[in-house]
């Protein structure tokens, strides 16, 4: 007999959706999340939006699916938490956790007696990861940033692990997905610590919630449910048919200043191409960047002024 699900205070019985907010540990944080527990037996399948809390596309793709999925159409169970950092959403703070200033993407697997993002961290690493066969992180570009479709893979992983999320990734409708070589991250730390596939997949930015884009996130999470033969689907339509990026360079900015980027996601750059250039106060250009190799740009960042050490352009090659 199929069993129940419980997370913290909310229990899905089978064949029934069980939606609330699970508080984090000792704090007054608390996180909206919903249970499907399918009709049948089947893979358990963990979807977290909102760990940056302006990536609006994905937020709103988890909630709509939270609310739309019947748990009669489903052969296992989903697990969505439609905000991680419902702090920065509600206060519409860009990357990170306003009571403690963190990336809360950083900082997994987490630890239950450090700050409120360490805590969050904590909570959904052992209990939402632990109980789970597969992880999907939804992203998208935040209020200063701007990309083309595309996902990341724990390529540090275990050989097996890694395999398993390359060939998930290929089902998506996204332009690439490239290797992440971070240890910390949600869904590098759910394959590493707990052998569990899973990708952070990225649509949208710019603080919009653009319709057409929650839609193609919404066709594309059901139809790898269907991959992963969880509820039947047929995908509306495809763009995209993703390349592997084998290099690209993440670049940050090496000084304070007025940003000015020259490319945009998608475009094809060649070597030596001029990226962009950070300028003072009165217009002097103080910093100039340019792209070390053939390639395509992945995102960019669309805010005037940047910071040393700000993400500025990712760009890579197959």
């Amino acid at each position: 007999m199929k069993k129940e699900i419980s997370i913290c205070n909310i229990t899905a019985k089978p064949d029934q959706k069980a939606q609330g907010f699970i508080n984090i540990l000792d704090t007054e944080t608390k996180m909206p999340i919903t249970i499907i527990n399918g009709k049948k037996e089947g893979k358990t399948v963990l979807i977290t939006a909102g760990v940056h809390g302006c990536e609006y596309p994905g937020i709103r793709t988890a909630i709509e699916l939270a609310k739309e999925i019947n748990p009669q159409d489903i052969s296992g169970n989903i697990i969505i938490v439609h905000v991680v950092n419902t702090a920065g959403f509600e206060k519409r703070r860009a990357a990170i956790m306003p009571e403690d200033n963190k990336n809360i993407l950083r900082v997994f697997p987490g630890d239950g007696n450090g700050t409120i993002s360490d805590k969050i961290a904590h909570v959904i690493t052992n209990e939402l990861i632990s109980k789970v066969d597969y992880y999907f992180d939804i992203h998208g570009g935040d209020l200063h940033e701007e990309l083309i479709p595309h996902l990341y893979y724990p390529a540090k992983a275990d050989e097996e692990v890694v395999n398993k999320c390359i060939e998930i990734a290929k089902h998506f409708n996204v332009a690439y997905y490239a290797p992440s070589n971070n240890i910390n991250g949600t869904f590098t730390s759910a394959a590493i610590n707990k052998n569990i596939p899973s990708l952070l997949i990225e649509r949208g930015g710019c603080g919009l919630c653009k319709e057409e884009e929650v839609n193609l996130y919404k066709d594309d999470i059901l139809n790898i449910l269907s991959v992963l033969n969880v509820i039947k689907y047929e995908r509306c339509s495809k763009e995209f048919s993703p390349k592997e990026i084998k290099k690209a360079i993440y670049l940050d900015a090496r000084v304070d200043g007025c940003w000015t980027c020259f490319v945009k996601p998608g475009q094809a750059i060649k070597k030596g191409e001029k990226l962009g250039e950070i300028s003072d106060y009165f217009g002097n250009i103080i910093d100039t960047y340019y792209a070390e190799f053939d390639s395509t740009v992945l995102y960019n960042t669309v805010a005037y002024y940047v910071s040393k050490g700000n993400s500025l352009v990712a760009y890579g090659r197959s």
